[in-house]
């Protein structure tokens, strides 16, 4: 607006202006604050499941630690409600393996699957990997087993890894393959080391570490 027009000519050209661009000007400042109170609100709808998320799963784990036969029940609930939480992908690791021990073993894997496909944690992909690999190990399914196993993106289970591809191959037969793969066990560090010193005796294997 120029400095050299007049008071009234100022006060026009003001309310022309304003005339012009006030709803764009209201409109702009109504929805910034619109964003900033939803955005509000989404912080705290969030935090809101994410707190109930944690008391259904700390519910279902006294259940589940107690034997009580409404864990099951709880544990599904926590899913079907929270599923996109890291609570639920715990549950789930924990119903695979209730499920597996009541001889359920098509809804531990389906629960295992789960895990794999919807965990955003890299860590809890691998557990899931490794449980599920083992599953179908016992279920004679081996070239799946095999598949699930063959290689990990994380180093912190490349030990676990490696036992189970033992595990396969000597189930296959393979004793050499099976005594490779538990020698590189040892040597990375697998979680029970003393246990696949059994295996590769048994086997007639060396401990390379």
């Amino acid at each position: 607006m120029s400095s050299y027009l007049s008071e009234d000519e100022q006060v026009e050209a003001l309310k022309k202006w304003w005339k012009e661009n006030g709803k764009a000007i209201i409109g702009g400042a109504v929805l910034g604050l619109g964003l900033v109170g939803g955005w509000q609100a989404w912080k705290q709808h969030n935090q809101g499941q994410a707190e109930l998320a944690s008391a259904y799963y700390e519910e279902f784990m006294l259940a589940a630690k107690s034997g009580d036969k409404s864990a099951l029940n709880q544990g599904e609930r926590l899913l079907e409600k929270h599923g996109g939480s890291t609570y639920a992908q715990y549950a789930a690791l924990e119903l695979a393996a209730m499920y597996y021990k009541d001889g359920d073993h098509d809804k531990a894997r389906e629960r295992l699957q789960w895990v794999l496909d919807t965990a955003s944690e890299p860590a809890l992909k691998e557990v899931a990997r490794l449980r599920l690999a083992r599953l179908l190990l016992d279920a004679g399914q081996l070239d799946q087993a095999a598949g699930l196993v063959a290689d990990t993106t994380d180093d912190s289970f490349a030990g676990e890894f490696a036992e189970l591809r033992g595990d396969i191959a000597l189930a296959r037969g393979d004793k050499d393959k099976a005594r490779a793969a538990y020698q590189e066990a040892l040597l990375k560090d697998s979680g029970d080391a003393e246990l696949i010193r059994m295996k590769l005796a048994e086997i007639g294997g060396a401990d390379a570490s």
